[in-house]
Parts: structure tokens; C-alpha cells; sequence
């Protein structure tokens, strides 16, 4: 930490680092953002953790480095436990962890393959998204970047596998499926009880690159690949997809404008 605000050590455009983000912004919390080059991230996240971990986010946090985005959830909500993201009730706190964690398992790995995937089979789009996602002058390199991206994508997430990406399809209709489930079971327009709580934050950030709200991270000029847009538009009208939009148009902070006191 510098000047004693929690260091948030991220990828701009992951949606696990979105989570993150979202919790901190929510809370108003001061803290400021390291986003290493995607792949540069492995080893830095390696020795930062001491080994026990190589991927973002990580908090730097009164001295400790907390990995894993439920982990660093659960260090927020203790040391800034308002306004609460977990709730109250022992039944109701317990149905929002297992929520938390279905998505992060469930969801979150099949909602980033399927748009990286998609965006493999239109290189020069890849291309302009990798520049669009790297600040400065990195973003001028399009060629390189594009080209860096789809080998990184490729050997980390197996993007280019046909049969994953028809595994993440259905896998992001059952998250979907699950999700409109206990919406219409609890009534109330969030998935546990009466308010906003960690399962409506992290199903609505897990689901950001499916969907791609105005407010998430990625920026407004982002090309969108045709098959991630067909996709879009066959799951596009259900209540759950605009329950993702209607989350980060009423409780999400603009992506790109950090809470009061918060640094880039």
C-alpha cells in the first residue's frame, strides 16, 4: 500500500477484476489500481503472492497480498462492512455464498472464453480490442497487440477450442437458466432477500462480457464480434440478460471513473 490505500493489482478488462472493482467502488473505499500487461501479470502475481498464485486480482491490503476475488470480497466486507454486501440472516448469507461461488466456478470461466473465442475468428477485431484495452502507448502497436493476444488466449484458456466454446454456450444458458430461477423464487429483484448482496454483484460482473453493458470495462468503441452478437441477440430478451443490464445501469459506478479517492 502507498499512503496506506489498499493497492488493487488487476486486468482492466477481466471480469474477475471487475468484481473486485465493483465491491470497492460500492463501499467508496480509496484505494488505487496496477494493471500489468496481460501474460507480464503470471509472474508478477507469482512473486507478489509468494507462490501461492499467478493470476489478478490481488488486494494489497495492511500489509498482505489476497488473492482470489471471493477472498479479497471477504477482506473488504470486514474491514468496510458498509453499505453490507453480505447478508445479515445466516440462511440468506449462506444462499449468497454458494450464489457467489456458483458463478465464480460455473460462469466466469465460460463467460471469458466464449468472447475471446469469438474474437480469435476476426483477427484485425482482436486487434483493435487489445489496443482499445492497453493504456498508453502499447495501445498504438494494434498488429503486435492483436497478434500477442490471440497466442496469450490461446495457450492460456484453450480459446480456439470449438468443443469449449459450445461447452461455454451452455454453460452461460444454464448460469442464465439459474439465475432468472431465483430471481422469480425470491421476488424481490435480487437473488437473495430484500438488497443488493455479493450473488447480484458477482453474477452481474461475471456476466459483463456476454453482455457488455454500456458500464463495464470495456470501452464504448469496442468492437463486438458477429457470432458474440448473434449469441447476444438469441438470449438478448430474457429477464436475466436485462437484469445484468439493469444492475449496472442503477448500482454500478462508470467503469472508467474510479470511486471518490480512488487512482489509476
Amino acid at each position: 500500500m502507498e499512503d496506506g490505500k489498499p493497492t488493487l493489482v488487476q486486468l482492466d478488462i477481466s471480469h474477475y477484476s471487475e468484481k473486485v472493482r465493483w465491491a470497492l467502488d460500492l463501499k467508496e473505499v480509496p484505494h488505487r489500481r496496477r494493471s500489468p500487461l496481460p501474460g507480464s501479470h503470471i509472474p508478477i502475481a507469482f512473486v507478489l503472492t509468494r507462490g501461492e498464485s499467478f493470476t489478478l486480482p490481488l488486494l494489497r491490503l495492511d500489509g498482505r497480498t489476497i488473492a482470489d476475488s471471493t477472498a479479497i470480497l471477504a477482506a473488504i466486507e470486514q474491514r468496510w462492512p458498509q453499505p453490507p454486501l453480505y447478508p445479515t440472516d445466516p440462511e440468506q448469507r449462506r444462499r449468497a455464498l454458494e450464489l457467489e461461488d456458483f458463478f465464480d466456478e460455473e460462469l466466469g470461466p465460460h463467460a471469458r472464453l466464449l468472447p475471446f473465442h469469438e474474437l480469435t475468428n476476426e483477427p484485425a477485431m482482436f486487434a483493435e480490442v487489445a489496443a482499445a484495452a492497453v493504456p498508453g502507448p502499447l495501445g498504438k502497436a494494434k498488429g503486435a497487440l492483436g497478434l500477442y493476444a490471440r497466442t496469450y488466449t490461446g495457450l492460456r484458456f484453450g480459446v480456439r477450442d470449438e468443443a469449449a466454446a459450445a461447452t461455454a454456450r451452455q454453460k452461460i444458458v444454464a448460469a442464465l437458466d439459474l439465475l432468472e430461477a431465483e430471481l422469480g423464487a425470491n421476488g424481490s429483484g435480487f437473488l437473495v432477500g430484500e438488497s443488493f448482496s455479493v450473488a447480484d454483484l458477482t453474477a452481474a460482473a461475471l456476466f459483463y462480457p456476454v453482455v457488455g453493458p454500456e458500464e463495464g470495462p470495456l470501452p464504448p468503441e469496442a468492437p463486438t464480434p458477429p457470432a458474440l452478437e448473434r449469441f447476444r441477440a438469441e438470449i438478448g430478451g430474457r429477464p436475466g440478460y436485462l437484469w445484468v443490464e439493469e444492475m449496472f445501469r442503477t448500482r454500478r459506478h462508470p467503469a472508467g471513473v474510479p470511486a471518490a479517492g480512488a487512482s489509476l
